[in-house]
């Protein structure tokens, strides 16, 4: 029974030794983020994630704890190989998220998570976004970690034998004994499950004890987040801060109403046809940048003389899915999920395209890769628009990068498809959602060493010849450009995921039908953007509940935006950010901002559940 014991116990020490030791091996890897950090910090790290660490032990031990116990009634080999595959398919397991966490996290910003396998339900297309020498690292990596976390296991799989039960252990007593020991051993397991005995049960946020998100991202453990984000993955009743009645109030007063006059009209002509330029990735501290005196948007920062800049834009989430979506049906991201992955809900959202297909507006959508990755087709054709171009319809004389067509051939395309909609006594929404901007940054030009800095000059190099060839047309006096980004991108290179400089981007509008010139300073969520247009125009947009016309007259300024599992509020007094999590304020504690963000988010999650 000893014998027996002791492999438990082994059990649940080498999980928690190697989920201790992942930490530091994703401190050296992100060095770069934590140069600054004291040794009490990075102490700290290993210290506060200890009980996350220990949840996940307890869960790896529960089952051998659970085969023990059948084996001591009913004792057989079988029950050695039983454990055995077990522990091999935890390390493999366990190298796998210890190696993908460390992967993504510099793209993402936060630790893996149950959003992974929306985009492995589409491989191809995932994949798109990875080298073969970041493959190989990873690869490399999940072996190294594997390997001795393998052989550990095995080496405590031998103190493990069920066949001692039925030569020394027969006799009842002894057996109920075991019971009795194995009740007290799964109890002290339970309550590492649990994460202790105190009311707050185990969860992400124990491991929080910095305002440096970085260091609490590398005190998380990475398959707990994992667990911990699969368990609400379709959970969209988290989010209540208010009861009913103080919602309703709280989102009145933040709400514009649709008859409110406008403090501002910027456009000549009320049905001008509409352009619209998603640009991949475009954050305003890339298109700002400049490298030895060259500016990275040469294109955009001359255009933005030319029309109605809007200087505090604040993008609504940091992917392409959910900014679309903001753009488009004015409604604010989630912080851990995507409405779009919802096709039913998505279909039921209110879409500039929808209420401008029925003005007699014709609508297209032109994009070089494939619209059918996570779901964005189904809600494009759901939601107005008539004929969607993309990967599968394209044939170019040039080669594709693995995201698709390179922008410069497509933006021909593009230019094309709009002269031809010109063509038309009708007036049109034509839709470019570029690609280049995205990684792995794949782009047919050498301007910048800095390959996502390339990839942007030249994307911002191919909507500047868009612009050009619409503006030497005969419909420039009656056409509306707007450039507006789906999301920005972590630049520069280790800014917090939270932080509100991650999520700036720029909004442009442009063409003969504007007025005027000019900048617009208020601060303002991509979410407004669809009601502000549909305003301008002089359409109907009291549908789109939670986007806000800039230009009403009792319009709050505000930039909104979420998260993995928080969200932010920013206007010219204050930057205010809540992390839902650690259920706290990083940042702005104490100010109306805070409320005003729990008021968006509760409302976002309230509707998504009434559709």
């Amino acid at each position: 029974m000893r014998r027996n014991l002791t492999f438990i116990v082994m059990v649940f020490s080498a999980t928690l030794l190697f989920a201790v030791l992942q930490k530091p091996l994703f401190m050296l890897w992100y060095a770069h983020l934590l140069a600054d950090a004291s040794a009490a910090e990075l102490w700290g790290v290993v210290w506060h994630g200890l009980s996350l660490d220990a949840t996940i032990a307890g869960y790896v031990t529960a089952l051998p704890i659970l085969v023990l116990a059948v084996a001591a009634w009913w004792p057989h080999r079988v029950w050695s190989a039983v454990v055995k595959w077990y522990l091999v398919a935890i390390a493999a397991v366990t190298a796998l998220c210890v190696s993908v966490n460390i992967g993504l996290y510099e793209y993402w910003g936060f630790p893996l998570d149950g959003s992974i396998f929306q985009f492995l339900a589409t491989p191809r297309e995932a994949m798109a976004s990875v080298t073969a020498g970041q493959m190989i690292r990873q690869t490399v990596l999940a072996l190294v970690w594997f390997c001795p976390l393998c052989y550990c296991y095995m080496a405590v799989a031998r103190l493990f034998a069920p066949e001692m039960f039925a030569k020394r252990e027969r006799r009842l007593a002894r057996r109920i004994l075991l019971m009795v020991v194995l009740i007290l051993v799964g109890g002290l397991d339970f309550l590492a499950i649990r994460g202790g005995v105190t009311t707050a049960v185990a969860n992400v946020s124990k491991a929080f004890f910095s305002e440096r998100m970085v260091l609490n991202h590398a005190a998380v453990n990475p398959a707990f987040s994992l667990l911990s984000s699969l368990a609400r993955a379709d959970d969209v009743t988290r989010y209540d801060f208010f009861d009913e009645p103080t919602l309703a109030e709280r989102a009145d007063a933040l709400a514009t109403t649709a008859d409110s006059p406008l403090t501002d009209t910027l456009l000549c002509t009320q049905r001008p046809n509409v352009v619209l330029i998603l640009a991949e990735s475009f954050g305003r501290s890339t298109t700002d940048a400049e490298v030895d005196g060259r500016a990275v948007a040469p294109y955009l920062a001359r255009l933005r003389g030319e029309g109605v800049w809007f200087e505090n834009m604040i993008a609504s989430s940091f992917r392409t899915d959910r900014g679309v979506l903001a753009t488009l049906s004015g409604f604010p991201a989630q912080p851990t999920m995507s409405i779009m992955k919802h096709p039913q809900k998505a279909a039921q959202l209110p879409s500039v395209a929808r209420t401008l297909r029925e003005a007699g507006y014709a609508t297209c959508y032109v994009h070089g890769g494939d619209l059918n990755f996570t779901n964005m087709s189904s809600y494009l054709y759901a939601t107005g628009f008539e004929r969607l171009i993309a990967l599968k319809d394209m044939s170019f004389d040039a080669p594709t990068s693995k995201w698709g067509y390179a922008d410069d051939v497509v933006a021909d395309l593009f230019i094309e498809t709009v002269r031809q909609a010109a063509s038309v006594e009708q007036p049109y929404l034509a839709v470019w959602q570029t690609l280049s901007s995205h990684e792995p940054f794949d782009v047919p030009v050498a301007q910048f060493e800095d390959a996502m800095l390339n990839s942007m000059w030249f994307a911002d190099r191919q909507i500047g010849r868009v612009v050009e060839a619409l503006r030497a047309g005969s419909e420039w006096e009656n056409t509306l450009v707007v450039i507006i980004a789906d999301h920005a991108y972590p630049y520069p290179y280790g800014v917090e995921a939270n932080a509100v400089a991650r999520h700036r981007i720029p909004m442009l509008w442009l063409g003969g039908a504007l007025c005027a010139p000019r900048q617009v300073d208020a601060y303002c969520s991509q979410s407004d953007f669809a009601a502000t247009l549909l305003a301008q125009l002089g359409l109907p947009h009291g549908d789109f509940a939670l986007s806000r016309n800039i230009f009403a007259a009792d319009y709050l300024p505000m930039g909104y935006y979420t998260f993995n599992d928080g969200f932010g509020v920013v206007d010219a007094t204050c930057e205010a950010i809540y992390d839902c999590s650690a259920d706290r304020a990083v940042q702005g504690a104490g100010t109306p901002h805070i409320d005003r963000g729990k008021t968006m988010l509760q409302n976002t999650y309230k509707i998504i559940r009434e559709l």
